[in-house]
């Protein structure tokens, strides 16, 4: 699987995984609202489900989630340039992360924090 698609699955993955926080659900009840297993949903957060998730299958999480489906496939700016940033697995031992890397990716509490304050 190509690197891009591996970033995309892991960005959507994250997203669910956030607004399953923001409602206070565990992997386990929204798994079960969704018709999958614990773990088919563990794999789908971490972005590994077969290299791919079907439209469906986000429709149904999202409905669970009560947000529209293009909350978990819409990206901005800062998101879609880490498709073409290279990993930390991709460098050379001889270069270094772009200058201000650590500033582009946010942390994930931190998003939430502030995504939790807007939803009140």
């Amino acid at each position: 699987m190509d690197v891009k698609r591996t970033i995309l699955l892991k960005q959507i993955g994250a997203k669910i995984a956030y607004y399953r926080t923001l409602r206070d659900m565990s992997q386990s009840e929204l798994a079960k609202q969704v018709c999958l297993s614990r773990s088919a949903l563990s794999r789908i957060e971490r972005g590994k489900y077969n290299d791919n998730v079907s439209v469906v299958i986000l429709s149904d999480i999202a409905d669970a989630l009560q947000i529209d489906i293009t909350l978990l496939v819409t990206f901005n700016e800062m998101e879609r340039r880490m498709w073409w940033e290279p990993l930390p697995s991709e460098l050379k031992d001889d270069e270094d992360f772009p200058e201000d890397s650590e500033n582009e990716r946010p942390a994930f509490s931190v998003l939430a924090e502030h995504q939790k304050s807007n939803l009140h």
